[in-house]
């Protein structure tokens, strides 16, 4: 029996959420979300919180906690929204928002082009130094972030590339001269 999937879902305000089958879907004032539970897996709606349960045989302990999990970013994502900055440093670095495309000038020959997927709002700030990426499914957010910061991960030695903000890059000395 999972630790995690043992506590109960609670509903935020404005939220609602119908169960039908294996299927969880969770409405709030920043969109919908579904999730589809693997079979063994129940969950029901009981006193404003969502509970999840396996069978009772514990076979699928796994699953009773990400099925919890999951369903509870859906909830958290449906009312609050989920948020990831990104900071870019280096000289002449810098992002342009261009309609549903993120131009990154990061000092190769031509600009590297993100395709902003469905759902998402990308903002640019602070000159174009400060990316931040919002929305209402977390695995997205996380996703979208990840592939913006892997066009120029932040290098030790001067620091330069895209980082999380909060993000503590490890920096190395470099070279010594005799």
């Amino acid at each position: 029996m999972s630790r995690i999937g043992k506590e109960p879902v609670k509903l935020a305000e404005g939220v609602t959420a119908t169960i039908d089958g294996q299927k969880v879907t969770v409405k709030g004032k920043l969109g919908e979300l579904s999730y589809t539970m693997h079979e063994g897996i129940t969950a029901k709606v009981e006193d404003g919180a969502i509970k999840v349960a396996c069978a009772a045989d514990g076979a699928l302990g796994n699953f009773h906690g990400l099925a919890r999990a999951l369903i509870h970013n859906m909830v958290v994502g449906v009312s609050a929204g989920y948020t990831k900055k990104l900071s870019i440093e280096g000289t002449g670095f810098k992002a342009v928002l261009k309609g549903q495309e993120l131009a990154l000038s990061l000092g190769f020959a031509s600009p590297k082009i993100f395709a902003i997927p469905e759902g998402l709002k990308v903002t640019v700030e602070n000159d174009g130094l400060q990316v931040t990426v919002t929305g209402v499914d977390k695995a997205a957010v996380g996703e979208a972030a990840a592939r913006i910061r892997s066009f120029y991960p932040a290098e030790p030695y001067k620091g330069k590339g895209i980082k999380y903000v909060g993000e503590h890059i490890r920096r190395k000395q470099g070279k010594k001269v005799a």
